[in-house]
């Protein structure tokens, strides 16, 4: 069930152990993203708009904070949708974990 769609740049941020905004410590392989406004825990499903490629993903940091991007994907999230930087993705929101 589709609840929301968003289309913009995807980008991908790396981790050395911070600390995400939800408290969780952040690590490359695992697939949560930042998202300035979804609640934590959202899982969306981010595709490749060049390629159909698609993850899902939960929410569970801020950001990303440079204009024109939507989501901030992981490593492994992004390698999922065959990128490696700058990508166009649709956001589908699939429900919340919890």
């Amino acid at each position: 069930m589709r609840l929301v769609e968003e289309s913009g740049i995807a980008s991908v941020y790396a981790f050395s152990g911070e600390e995400t905004a939800n408290g969780e410590t952040a690590t490359p392989v695992s697939l949560t993203a930042a998202h300035r406004s979804l609640p934590f825990g959202t899982l969306v499903r981010v595709t490749n708009n060049l390629t159909g490629d698609w993850v899902v993903v939960r929410i569970n940091d801020r950001g990303p904070f440079v204009d024109g991007r939507i989501i901030d994907l992981t490593p492994a999230g992004a390698q999922a949708i065959g990128s490696d930087g700058l990508t166009p993705v649709s956001l589908q929101i699939l429900g919340w974990s919890g």
